[in-house]
């Protein structure tokens, strides 16, 4: 069980250090829209708690 902890976590290092040398663009834009669409519903739910809408 170590073991395959270890290979897997040198795998996965081994892969991030890949993708670093180029930029994900589908997965920022995803983590972006993401953030914008949960920003907008809590201002929505503020707005309508503080009955200012």
């Amino acid at each position: 069980m170590r073991r395959f902890a270890m290979k897997a976590l040198f795998t996965a290092l081994s892969l991030n250090r890949e993708e670093r040398k180029r930029i994900d663009w589908d997965r920022n834009v995803l983590i972006f829209s993401t953030a914008v669409t949960a920003g907008l519903i809590a201002l929505y739910v503020l707005g309508k708690a503080t009955a200012r809408w």
